[in-house]
């Protein structure tokens, strides 16, 4: 079972609440999950259960506390997107939590992967272009990468994303490709969120396939 513990930056010293699990079994190393815009919803504590089964020490940051304690009791709730993408705009849509990560990395033994969804597919991105520790980084459908496409991963790195995601045209995919062509970018018959487990967005196949190219990269990193 999971438990929530503090982090503190190491930039200023405030602190953030963050969801700890333990492995379930044979540590395989760290693990920090950067959550999308919604915060560390009861499908990412699932989520960190299911790494810990495989051996992972998972720590999820919750990345708005500097504006907004508290983690919600729904996976996603259209009444409160607005405010939420607020605070999003707030942190520079992803800039701005950088320390934030870098205690969760900071927290974990080595070696430490990164994952992040949406907001966190950006801030894992930028976590691989700046923060120190990590030894691979997993982007899922981060839709302001094009926004930081010059900003270079200094780790083996990944993204997932779906052909069918509005947020991430065919025009940002191109940049990012013409940026890094040596970079990974794996294209799926799915739209925004295929990773979630919810009836408008799951697509079990292109989840499936993201999470063993993702286990297949922090294996060989």
């Amino acid at each position: 079972m999971g438990e929530i513990v503090r982090l503190a930056s190491p930039e200023d010293g405030v602190e953030c609440d963050a969801w700890h699990e333990a492995p379930h079994e044979a540590r395989r190393g760290g693990l920090v999950i950067c959550h999308a815009i919604w915060g560390v919803t009861p499908h990412l504590k699932e989520l960190a259960g299911e790494y810990a089964a495989r051996g992972y020490e998972v720590v999820i940051p919750s990345l708005f506390d500097r504006f907004q304690r508290g983690f919600p009791e729904h996976n996603t709730d259209p009444a409160v997107l607005a405010h939420q993408m607020e605070l999003g705009a707030r942190t520079g849509w992803g800039l701005d939590v950088l320390d934030f990560v870098q205690a969760a990395i900071d927290a974990l033994q080595p070696p430490v992967f990164l994952m992040g969804f949406c907001f966190g597919g950006t801030v894992a991105w930028l976590a691989a272009a700046r923060c120190t520790g990590l030894s691979a980084v997993a982007s899922y459908y981060g839709g302001n990468i094009v926004d930081h496409v010059t900003e270079t991963p200094q780790v083996p790195t990944i993204l997932h994303l779906g052909k069918r995601d509005e947020t991430i045209p065919p025009a940002a995919v191109q940049a990012i490709r013409d940026h890094h062509p040596e970079l990974p970018v794996n294209m799926y018959d799915a739209g925004h969120g295929f990773n979630n487990e919810s009836p408008e967005r799951y697509n079990a196949e292109a989840a499936d396939l993201a999470r063993h190219r993702t286990l297949e990269l922090f294996d060989n990193a």
